[in-house]
């Protein structure tokens, strides 16, 4: 087997059927991966952890696989940031100045909190609205993919089992 094929069955295939195998359905995985992505964007650095812990717990979903999946989305996280206010802000119809990433760093670096807040606290509610209503789109999406394609590996392996 080759080099790729061996990660793949090592790190992907393997797990994924040690899971479907201990009583986690590929329906309650495929939701544990839908929502934990949604939570893992979120537009707030520092929430997702506590996102994913909350909903996990609510939902009763595999609290690994929603930490996992959030270390694993932290750098798509960073570039959908600047994408969702981005998004919002053309929802909310803003006319005029936008700001860079450096220019809010720099703002978050060198001003107090209040004055960081006066300058990008829309910012911070265009990118909730752009991620509160693309949401339940990604999840779908997530979770309609993904449970197909774990039932199709777990009726292959109930095959050979």
């Amino acid at each position: 087997m080759n080099q790729t094929g061996s990660f793949w069955q090592r790190r992907v295939r393997v797990p994924l059927l040690a899971l479907l195998t201990q009583g986690i359905t590929p329906d309650q995985v495929a939701l544990t991966l839908g929502v934990g992505g949604v939570c893992s964007l979120f537009p707030f650095l520092g929430f997702t952890s506590l996102l994913n812990l909350g909903a996990g717990l609510w939902l009763r979903l595999n609290q690994p696989i929603l930490q996992t999946l959030n270390q694993v989305l932290g750098p798509v996280q960073l570039v959908m940031i600047l994408g969702y206010v981005r998004l919002g802000e053309w929802l909310w119809r803003v006319q005029g100045d936008r700001f860079t990433i450096g220019e809010m760093l720099r703002t978050f670096r060198e001003a107090s909190l209040g004055a960081f807040l006066q300058r990008f606290g829309w910012a911070g509610l265009h990118a909730f609205t752009a991620w509160a209503l693309t949401s339940p789109l990604l999840l779908a999406a997530v979770y309609y993919l993904t449970r197909l394609a774990l039932r199709r590996l777990a009726s292959k392996t109930a095959v050979r089992a």
